[in-house]
């Protein structure tokens, strides 16, 4: 037997429930990240290090860019780095953050099918008492108006306006540039999310957090992410050194 399906009353107090619920709870946010480690053979992991931007067209002097690094150091200093001046960092760490064009993106979208059901007219038997006997009895007609519920759920797909925010670190020996080569990258981490919002700033403590756990760290491949504005990591980033 299939089980029944939730009548409008009760798929609207559960929709109260779960806001509610949601209300009292922090935004999660999905990231997407991808990290690289290639330590140097028989090299101790680099200690100190001083941060630039690798994107040319960054000022380095705006107030974004130095909330941005500002979340970068606190991130590294989880891993016991550093800052120091670039004549004696062990690793140059470069940043690069921002958010891309918009493209459209399809989404499939599940809505349930609401319709009458039931109702109608039915007759009923009502005694007819005389000094509290059941003398008889008598018809009366009953309209019931039919019920609202849900009788099945369909599927659509719909565009979607996202927008990619991302955050990229990674680190290179500091070191004389050998002429032709560029410096060994150490490790590196990409970090991306992609959703509907063009509030950049929002998200840029939330990237910083996903760095948080994966310097130095392979994962392969791209890696899923869950973080929420109540984290721990989170607050530890916002709060800064």
């Amino acid at each position: 037997m299939k089980p029944a399906l939730p009548s409008l009353l009760q798929l609207v107090a559960l929709s109260l429930a779960g806001s509610v619920f949601l209300g009292g709870c922090s935004t999660t946010y999905v990231v997407q990240v991808d990290a690289i480690s290639r330590p140097a053979v028989d090299s101790p992991a680099p200690q100190s290090y001083s941060i630039k931007s690798n994107n040319p067209k960054m000022d380095e002097d705006s107030l974004r860019y130095k909330e941005v690094a500002g979340y970068v150091r606190t991130a590294l200093s989880g891993k016991g780095m550093y800052e120091t001046t670039p004549d004696k960092a062990d690793v140059v760490v470069n940043l690069d953050y921002g958010m891309n064009s918009p493209r459209v993106k399809f989404e499939t979208v599940t809505t349930p099918i609401i319709m009458p059901v039931g109702g109608g007219t039915r007759y009923v038997q009502i005694p007819v008492y005389n000094r509290g006997v059941v003398v008889g009895y008598r018809t009366a007609v009953v309209n019931e108006p039919p019920r609202m519920e849900v009788v099945g759920y369909e599927d659509s797909i719909r565009p979607v306006i996202v927008y990619e925010k991302f955050m990229q670190i990674s680190a290179r020996t500091n070191k004389e540039i050998t002429e032709g080569r560029a410096l060994p990258e150490v490790w590196s981490v990409n970090v991306s999310a992609e959703d509907d919002s063009k509030d950049l700033r929002k998200y840029l403590p939330i990237l910083a957090s996903a760095t948080a756990d994966y310097i130095g760290t392979n994962t392969n491949s791209q890696k899923e992410v869950k973080i929420k504005e109540g984290d721990e990591v989170v607050s530890f980033i916002k709060k800064g050194l």
